[in-house]
């Protein structure tokens, strides 16, 4: 019976010694499929010393540099309108007339009333024993006595003010620019407490915007900067900044303006944004892709003889696509700019 359990026990020590041998030979293959030798491919540029832009974002509003609310100088009925909203005007072009016939009458009144008050003066000179025509020969004092007497002066002024009148029945563009605001028609009565319409010269923009008050010291006079609209991203206009209000609000803001050139699709107060650019010389300058973040702090990876090491980083300015290094590069040094979320230090990597 004993040697039963014996040759049992044996049989169950080699059964098991088998089944390790099978498993450990099938666990050998996969281990190689697994762990293969592949390099991450990633493109790279060297580091120079290069202009760099810095960049401050901002919103804004455009506005004319010239625009002027146009009305007319009497109430009398409007006898043509040439123009409408948005048409384009040149410096002299008629925009609208009034109806001449009263206002010509007036003239003629006020030329007949002058002529008369010129023929009283003259008979008031003669009275003191002095003729017009010698008028520089007249005391001052006579001569003034006797343009009261005459009612000579308020003859000339009403005649001026009536020729003045008549002259400016036809409204003209004072510069060139697109016709806005314009609400009156013909055979309505024209208003001088109302503006007619507005002459806008968009091809002479300018744009209003805010800057921190610690932002003051990176903008100056004569800064480029670049203005998109909202509502038009491909409309990009450049311009400089043109103005500096030396005031700060309560809020610590500091309002600038910049001269930009216009455009036919910009108009008046359209919203934009707008970008300060300014060059600060040659710095070492490395593609916003190239910097990653390893435990909260910035890493740039360097190529070293076909491996990817790893620097830490201190950056200083930045604009859309690239930050100043002031810290943990040194010129010449080859940088990473792709391939580089998931490197880790000293892996190799293949140049595409």
């Amino acid at each position: 019976m004993k040697h039963t359990y014996l040759v049992f026990a044996f049989f169950l020590l080699g059964s098991v010694a088998c089944t390790s041998e099978k498993k450990g030979s099938l666990d050998e293959k996969p281990v190689e499929t697994v762990l293969p030798d592949e390099k991450n491919v990633v493109t790279v540029v060297t580091l120079v010393p290069s202009q760099f832009d810095h960049e401050l974002l901002s919103n804004g509003k455009l506005s004319a540099r010239r625009q002027v609310a146009l009305s007319f100088q009497s109430t009398e009925t409007i006898a043509s309108v040439f123009v409408k909203n948005g048409d384009r005007v040149t410096k002299g072009q008629k925009l609208a007339e009034l109806d001449k016939f009263r206002l010509h009458r007036n003239t003629e009144t006020a030329k007949d009333a002058l002529a008369r008050a010129r023929l009283e003066l003259q008979d008031v000179l003669i009275g003191q024993g002095y003729a017009l025509e010698d008028s520089a020969k007249i005391p001052a004092a006579t001569m003034q006595l006797a343009r009261v007497k005459s009612g000579f002066d308020k003859a000339r002024i009403d005649f001026d003010l009536v020729q003045f009148a008549e002259q400016h029945a036809i409204l003209k563009a004072p510069f060139d620019g697109v016709v806005a605001n314009l609400f009156d028609r013909a055979l309505n009565m024209s208003s001088t407490q109302k503006a007619f319409c507005t002459i806008i010269d968009n091809k002479s923009l300018e744009v209003e915007f805010s800057v921190l008050e610690s932002e003051l010291p990176l903008i100056k006079q004569g800064d480029r900067v670049r203005v998109v609209p909202f509502s038009m991203p491909g409309a990009e206009v450049e311009g400089r900044i043109s103005e500096i209000n030396p005031l700060v609000s309560s809020d610590g803001m500091v309002q600038v303006k910049a001269a930009v050139s216009g455009r036919a699709d910009l108009f008046e107060g359209m919203n934009v944004r707008v970008r300060i650019q300014r060059l600060l010389g040659k710095k070492l300058v490395v593609p916003k892709e190239a910097v990653v973040l390893r435990s909260g702090k910035q890493v740039v990876f360097t190529l070293e003889k076909g491996k990817a090491m790893w620097n830490y980083v201190t950056t200083g300015l930045e604009n859309v696509d690239s930050y100043t290094v002031e810290d943990g590069l040194k010129d010449g040094d080859v940088v990473i700019v792709s391939g580089n979320i998931n490197l880790a230090h000293e892996a190799p990597v293949s140049v595409l």
